[in-house]
């Protein structure tokens, strides 16, 4: 096991992280780090993996800005002084009154990139 490794812990989660922005954890890849991060605030689970202990579709993992589903997934190795971030996605809203979202499909999309990229730049800029 590796020591001396950063979990970045973005805004929403913190609540189940006791309030932390960063945890040390420990572990020789993405999955002992966060097994080692659920180690420590259980409530965390939950939140990042499936009921089958899958990492959920919507929570992306990063290690010094590598996406690690670039890499070797949750297998991808890991080294002291390494940062892994956890980036959850952002989804588009919601439309009044039930009605259809009334863009078309790659308005949609562009807008999902856009608002992830602005997620992304709001939590990097309130790690610095």
């Amino acid at each position: 096991m590796k020591t001396g490794l950063k979990v970045n812990v973005p805004t929403p989660l913190r609540p189940y992280a006791g309030g932390n922005a960063a945890v040390e954890v420990s572990g020789g890849n993405v999955a002992d780090a966060l097994g080692s991060l659920t180690q420590q605030y259980p409530e965390l689970k939950k939140q990042l993996f499936t009921d089958d202990g899958k990492l959920r579709a919507f929570v992306n993992v990063y290690v010094n800005d590598e996406d690690i589903r670039y890499l070797e997934k949750e297998n991808t190795t890991l080294e002291p002084g390494d940062n892994i971030s956890i980036v959850p996605s952002i989804a588009g809203g919601s439309c009044a009154e039930g009605g259809t979202y009334p863009l078309n499909s790659s308005l949609r999309a562009a807008h999902s990139i856009v608002s992830f990229v602005f997620a992304f730049v709001t939590f990097v800029v309130e790690l610095s």
